[in-house]
Protein backbone atom coordinates (compact mmCIF):
# COMPACT_ATOMS: atom_id res chain seq x y z
CA UNK A 1 0.00 0.00 0.00
CA UNK A 2 1.40 3.63 -0.92
CA UNK A 3 2.57 5.10 2.08
CA UNK A 4 2.49 9.05 2.55
CA UNK A 5 3.49 11.70 5.83
CA UNK A 6 1.06 14.09 6.96
CA UNK A 7 1.01 16.55 9.14
CA UNK A 8 -2.61 17.37 9.02
CA UNK A 9 -4.34 14.45 9.91
CA UNK A 10 -7.34 14.13 12.16
CA UNK A 11 -9.27 11.24 14.26
CA UNK A 12 -11.48 8.76 12.89
CA UNK A 13 -13.65 9.61 10.33
CA UNK A 14 -11.97 13.10 9.60
CA UNK A 15 -10.65 13.84 6.36
CA UNK A 16 -7.11 15.46 5.18
CA UNK A 17 -6.69 17.36 2.12
CA UNK A 18 -3.52 15.78 0.32
CA UNK A 19 -1.66 18.72 -1.48
CA UNK A 20 1.47 19.25 -3.65
CA UNK A 21 3.74 16.67 -4.61
CA UNK A 22 2.22 14.09 -2.83
CA UNK A 23 -1.20 14.49 -4.93
CA UNK A 24 0.23 15.02 -8.17
CA UNK A 25 1.81 11.43 -7.30
CA UNK A 26 -1.05 9.46 -6.52
CA UNK A 27 -3.13 10.99 -9.60
CA UNK A 28 -0.07 11.05 -12.16
CA UNK A 29 2.46 8.85 -11.05
CA UNK A 30 -0.30 6.14 -9.18
CA UNK A 31 -2.99 6.65 -11.33
CA UNK A 32 -5.63 6.22 -7.90
CA UNK A 33 -8.97 6.62 -7.94
CA UNK A 34 -11.73 7.58 -5.78
CA UNK A 35 -12.08 4.81 -3.53
CA UNK A 36 -9.01 3.54 -3.43
CA UNK A 37 -6.54 3.34 -0.10
CA UNK A 38 -3.12 4.67 0.80
CA UNK A 39 -1.49 4.89 4.32
CA UNK A 40 -0.63 7.88 5.64
CA UNK A 41 1.85 9.09 8.15
CA UNK A 42 2.16 11.66 11.02
CA UNK A 43 6.10 11.41 11.49
CA UNK A 44 5.21 10.73 15.01
CA UNK A 45 5.24 6.88 14.83
CA UNK A 46 1.23 7.02 13.85
CA UNK A 47 0.19 5.15 10.90
CA UNK A 48 -3.77 6.23 9.02
CA UNK A 49 -5.33 4.09 6.59
CA UNK A 50 -7.41 6.52 4.29
CA UNK A 51 -9.70 5.93 1.38
CA UNK A 52 -9.86 8.28 -1.56
CA UNK A 53 -13.15 10.30 -1.23
CA UNK A 54 -12.37 12.99 -3.83
CA UNK A 55 -9.79 14.29 -6.46
CA UNK A 56 -9.91 18.22 -7.26
CA UNK A 57 -7.65 20.66 -8.43
CA UNK A 58 -7.28 21.29 -4.93
CA UNK A 59 -5.70 17.98 -4.04
CA UNK A 60 -6.58 14.68 -2.98
CA UNK A 61 -9.41 14.55 0.06
CA UNK A 62 -9.30 11.23 1.66
CA UNK A 63 -11.45 9.94 4.53
CA UNK A 64 -9.74 8.27 7.84
CA UNK A 65 -10.67 4.57 7.83
CA UNK A 66 -8.91 3.64 11.17
CA UNK A 67 -5.39 4.10 13.07
CA UNK A 68 -2.47 2.38 14.60
CA UNK A 69 0.64 2.29 16.05
CA UNK A 70 3.54 2.16 13.41
CA UNK A 71 5.93 -1.05 14.06
CA UNK A 72 8.65 -0.24 11.36
CA UNK A 73 11.11 1.51 13.33
CA UNK A 74 13.65 0.23 15.05
CA UNK A 75 14.30 -0.29 18.58
CA UNK A 76 17.48 1.63 19.02
CA UNK A 77 18.12 5.66 17.84
CA UNK A 78 21.21 5.54 15.04
CA UNK A 79 22.75 8.83 14.29
CA UNK A 80 25.10 8.77 11.58
CA UNK A 81 28.21 11.38 11.07
CA UNK A 82 30.16 10.90 7.85
CA UNK A 83 32.70 12.67 6.27
CA UNK A 84 31.10 14.95 3.64
CA UNK A 85 32.03 13.02 -0.25
CA UNK A 86 32.38 14.70 -3.32
CA UNK A 87 29.34 14.50 -6.09
CA UNK A 88 26.22 12.78 -5.59
CA UNK A 89 27.44 9.74 -3.27
CA UNK A 90 25.94 11.73 -0.36
CA UNK A 91 23.01 11.41 -1.61
CA UNK A 92 23.47 7.22 -1.98
CA UNK A 93 24.07 7.39 1.31
CA UNK A 94 21.30 9.14 2.90
CA UNK A 95 18.89 7.30 0.84
CA UNK A 96 20.20 3.87 1.64
CA UNK A 97 20.44 4.27 5.48
CA UNK A 98 17.52 5.80 5.64
CA UNK A 99 16.09 2.63 4.53
CA UNK A 100 17.77 1.03 6.84
CA UNK A 101 16.87 2.96 9.67
CA UNK A 102 18.94 5.64 10.84
CA UNK A 103 17.57 8.51 12.73
CA UNK A 104 19.52 11.25 11.81
CA UNK A 105 22.46 12.14 9.65
CA UNK A 106 24.65 14.96 10.03
CA UNK A 107 27.50 15.92 7.29
CA UNK A 108 30.53 16.05 8.94
CA UNK A 109 33.83 18.53 7.58
CA UNK A 110 37.04 16.85 8.33
CA UNK A 111 40.85 17.70 7.30
CA UNK A 112 40.31 15.20 4.14
CA UNK A 113 37.33 16.20 3.21
CA UNK A 114 37.54 17.13 -1.13
CA UNK A 115 33.98 18.72 -1.12
CA UNK A 116 34.53 21.99 0.99
CA UNK A 117 31.09 24.14 0.29
CA UNK A 118 30.53 27.18 1.21
CA UNK A 119 27.32 28.51 3.23
CA UNK A 120 24.96 28.73 0.37
CA UNK A 121 25.81 26.04 -1.18
CA UNK A 122 25.77 23.51 1.87
CA UNK A 123 22.11 25.22 2.03
CA UNK A 124 21.34 24.11 -1.41
CA UNK A 125 22.79 20.78 -0.72
CA UNK A 126 20.76 20.46 3.04
CA UNK A 127 17.32 21.00 1.52
CA UNK A 128 18.47 18.16 -1.33
CA UNK A 129 19.42 16.04 1.37
CA UNK A 130 16.41 16.40 3.22
CA UNK A 131 14.45 16.06 0.32
CA UNK A 132 15.53 12.65 -0.76
CA UNK A 133 15.60 11.72 3.49
CA UNK A 134 11.50 11.98 3.08
CA UNK A 135 11.71 10.07 -0.28
CA UNK A 136 13.33 7.35 1.55
CA UNK A 137 11.23 7.14 4.25
CA UNK A 138 8.05 7.29 2.09
CA UNK A 139 9.77 4.34 0.38
CA UNK A 140 10.91 2.33 2.77
CA UNK A 141 7.45 2.95 4.97
CA UNK A 142 9.15 4.53 8.32
CA UNK A 143 7.47 5.54 11.37
CA UNK A 144 9.27 8.91 10.86
CA UNK A 145 10.70 11.07 8.95
CA UNK A 146 14.53 11.32 9.99
CA UNK A 147 16.24 14.55 9.64
CA UNK A 148 19.15 15.36 7.60
CA UNK A 149 21.14 18.44 10.38
CA UNK A 150 23.41 21.28 8.76
CA UNK A 151 27.13 20.41 8.09
CA UNK A 152 29.38 20.67 11.10
CA UNK A 153 32.99 20.59 12.49
CA UNK A 154 34.23 17.22 13.22
CA UNK A 155 35.21 19.32 16.33
CA UNK A 156 31.34 20.00 16.55
CA UNK A 157 30.45 16.83 16.52
CA UNK A 158 32.67 15.33 19.33
CA UNK A 159 30.75 17.69 21.68
CA UNK A 160 27.76 15.65 20.71
CA UNK A 161 28.97 12.35 21.85
CA UNK A 162 28.22 12.79 25.77
CA UNK A 163 24.53 12.71 24.90
CA UNK A 164 24.75 9.14 23.21
CA UNK A 165 25.19 5.71 25.21
CA UNK A 166 27.70 4.59 23.00
CA UNK A 167 29.79 6.03 19.62
CA UNK A 168 31.47 4.17 17.62
CA UNK A 169 34.60 5.45 15.89
CA UNK A 170 34.61 3.11 12.10
CA UNK A 171 38.34 3.31 11.51
CA UNK A 172 40.40 1.81 8.30
CA UNK A 173 43.74 1.38 11.38
CA UNK A 174 41.60 -0.98 13.26
CA UNK A 175 39.49 -1.51 15.97
CA UNK A 176 37.09 -3.72 18.01
CA UNK A 177 34.26 -6.03 16.41
CA UNK A 178 30.46 -4.73 16.89
CA UNK A 179 29.57 -7.55 18.92
CA UNK A 180 32.32 -6.84 22.02
CA UNK A 181 30.91 -2.59 21.37
CA UNK A 182 27.25 -2.34 21.65
CA UNK A 183 25.75 -3.40 24.96
CA UNK A 184 21.85 -4.57 25.19
CA UNK A 185 21.11 -1.50 26.89
CA UNK A 186 22.81 0.71 24.37
CA UNK A 187 19.37 2.25 22.68
CA UNK A 188 20.96 5.63 21.43
CA UNK A 189 24.03 5.10 19.33
CA UNK A 190 26.32 7.86 17.29
CA UNK A 191 28.50 6.41 14.40
CA UNK A 192 31.52 7.99 12.46
CA UNK A 193 32.92 7.29 9.17
CA UNK A 194 35.56 8.93 7.39
CA UNK A 195 36.25 10.72 3.73
CA UNK A 196 37.91 9.10 0.88
CA UNK A 197 41.34 9.99 2.27
CA UNK A 198 40.09 8.28 5.97
CA UNK A 199 41.05 10.05 9.52
CA UNK A 200 43.78 12.09 10.39
CA UNK A 201 45.63 10.66 13.76
CA UNK A 202 45.16 13.44 15.58
CA UNK A 203 40.96 13.35 14.46
CA UNK A 204 40.99 10.02 15.61
CA UNK A 205 42.40 11.52 18.80
CA UNK A 206 39.62 13.55 19.35
CA UNK A 207 36.76 11.19 18.64
CA UNK A 208 38.52 8.67 21.39
CA UNK A 209 39.30 11.49 23.91
CA UNK A 210 35.19 12.72 23.89
CA UNK A 211 34.19 9.04 24.14
CA UNK A 212 34.12 7.18 20.93
CA UNK A 213 35.53 3.49 20.62
CA UNK A 214 36.81 2.42 17.25
CA UNK A 215 35.45 -0.29 15.82
CA UNK A 216 36.49 -2.65 12.49
CA UNK A 217 33.96 -3.44 9.50
CA UNK A 218 36.43 -6.09 8.44
CA UNK A 219 39.61 -7.05 6.87
CA UNK A 220 38.69 -5.21 3.79
CA UNK A 221 38.78 -1.22 3.36
CA UNK A 222 35.48 0.19 2.09
CA UNK A 223 34.77 2.79 -0.38
CA UNK A 224 33.58 5.88 1.90
CA UNK A 225 30.20 5.78 0.78
CA UNK A 226 29.96 1.77 0.96
CA UNK A 227 31.36 2.17 4.52
CA UNK A 228 28.36 4.22 6.10
CA UNK A 229 25.81 1.89 4.70
CA UNK A 230 27.93 -1.61 5.49
CA UNK A 231 27.74 -0.14 9.48
CA UNK A 232 24.00 1.27 9.59
CA UNK A 233 23.34 -2.78 8.12
CA UNK A 234 25.43 -4.22 10.77
CA UNK A 235 24.54 -2.74 13.45
CA UNK A 236 20.99 -2.77 12.50
CA UNK A 237 21.81 -6.64 12.16
CA UNK A 238 23.45 -7.15 15.84
CA UNK A 239 20.67 -5.27 17.13
CA UNK A 240 17.74 -7.26 16.26
CA UNK A 241 16.61 -4.82 13.71
CA UNK A 242 16.65 -6.72 10.05
CA UNK A 243 14.97 -9.73 11.44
Amino acid sequence: MDWFFSDNIGHENDTCLITGEDAVHITKSLRMSVGEVITLCDSKNKEYLCKIERITADGVLVRIASRQECNHEPDISLTLYFALTKGDKPETVIQKCIELGVTEIVPVLTDRCVSRPDAKAAARKLARYQKIALQAAMQSRRGIIPQVRPMISLKEAAKDLAGYDKAILFYEGGGQPLRSIIGADDKKLAVFIGPEGGFEEREVELLTESGAVTATLGKRILRAETAPIAAAAAIMFHTGNLE
